[in-house]
């Protein structure tokens, strides 16, 4: 069939340039950080100073393949495997609970150990649900105010990943996969009452999962006055402020940083941003800021602009998910969040959680440039039938 863009005399639209800019200026400054937070570490702990910079290096080559891939074939290719998608998710969820397969490490049980790598079954999940998601709610455009049907099946699935997550335990990802399931159901058109509802229903679930786990509560004490526990429990986010603090407006220089020397823990993995606060500065700090709004800000005109209805969902599940993986980070670093263990995407370290963003950078891609659009007023027109989503009161920018 032919594209009605040509026999308009309009040519195809290509993936958006801002966005495409946006991502690979991330992870090209991240690929630089992680090597400046780690060198010194790397070298004391396995004789290679490059270690973590190779690593991320190939990951991100790994990555950008996978990008390009999901580009040519389109985001469209995807709908048909969302419920293979999410039991691989949940299978990998499964097995890595499984002693002798999954890796402890910090507490946790997160990691599938392969020949030269390891896996986080979470970035999978993660990515799964947002596409079930997507998938789901176009399906059921006409019946999302039904209960039963637009409301308590995706529930479902999200309580089953959500308590497989913290079985590992995973605080962070089970909240993103919470506030995941809030926002499309309150973008394709929920019933209000059913989502605050089960968000007080929620909380104190939330509260009884951090009072009965003596660690998260330490968590909360480091956060609430981490000088007051400046020496234990609050030590890690007393030295990411001292990292940040110390940076000044331009930075120490880039290099020249002081705590990746052993004083901050886990400096290229989830505190990297402390690191560019200290060597870059507020100048740089403010850029990687900057990129991310960007990245939240094409995500969402993606979405608004979307040819389907399953486009438009999964575009505006994607941003969520990378801003607010990004969102906690930073406010991790600064000291405006309690510790969460999840990374800033692609900047931090992590082969697994790097590939993943950059995969949900292609399908974001693959969307921009399918514009059509679902939420157009023409388009609208012609779907006056089906329930309007809370995505289509916006505009493209």
């Amino acid at each position: 069939m032919s594209d009605p863009r040509k026999s308009q005399g309009l040519a195809a639209p290509g993936p958006d340039p801002i966005l495409l800019w946006a991502v690979f200026a991330l992870v090209a400054l991240g690929l630089v950080m992680v090597y400046s937070a780690s060198a010194v570490t790397a070298q004391a702990t396995t004789g290679n100073g490059f270690f973590y910079l190779e690593r991320q290096a190939a990951a991100a080559l790994l990555g950008t393949l996978a990008l390009v891939l999901v580009l040519r074939l389109g985001y469209r290719r995807l709908a048909p495997f969302a419920y293979p998608l999410l039991l691989l998710g949940l299978l990998g969820l499964i097995l890595v609970l499984v002693p002798g397969v999954g890796t402890s490490a910090g507490g946790a049980r997160r990691w599938i150990r392969l020949p030269g790598a390891s896996f986080q079954p979470a970035e999978l999940a993660k990515l799964a649900f947002v596409v079930y998601l997507a998938h789901s709610l176009e399906k059921k455009r006409e019946k999302v105010k039904i209960f039963s049907i637009g409301f308590l099946p995706h529930c479902a699935v999200a309580g089953i990943l959500v308590g497989l997550l913290m079985l590992e335990p995973d605080f962070g990802s089970s909240v993103a996969l919470a506030l995941l399931l809030f926002a499309l159901l309150f973008a394709a058109g929920a019933r209000i009452s059913w989502l605050v509802g089960s968000l007080l229903a929620a909380l104190p679930v939330g509260w009884v999962a951090v009072a009965r786990s003596p660690y998260r509560m330490k968590r909360i004490l480091a956060f609430l006055d981490p000088w007051a526990h400046r020496h234990d429990i609050g030590y890690q986010i007393a030295e990411s402020l001292m990292s940040i603090g110390s940076g000044g407006r331009w930075g120490l220089g880039l290099g020249a940083g002081r705590q990746k020397l052993f004083f901050l823990p886990e400096a290229h993995t989830d505190f990297i941003f402390s690191i560019i606060g200290e060597e870059l500065g507020l100048a740089g700090a403010a850029l990687v800021i900057g990129l991310y709004a960007i990245v939240v800000w094409r995500g969402l005109r993606a979405a608004f602009a979307a040819r389907d209805a399953f486009g438009a969902y999964l575009a505006f599940g994607l941003t969520c998910l990378l801003g607010f993986g990004a969102c906690v980070n930073l406010g991790v670093a600064m000291g405006a969040l309690p510790t969460k263990g999840l990374t800033l995407p692609f900047v931090s370290y992590g082969g697994t959680s790097l590939i993943a963003s950059l995969i949900e950078a292609g399908l974001l891609l693959s969307i921009s440039q399918s514009r059509g659009g679902f939420l157009r007023p023409q388009a609208r027109a012609e779907n006056a039938r089906v329930p309007r989503s809370r995505l289509a009161v916006g505009e493209a920018a």
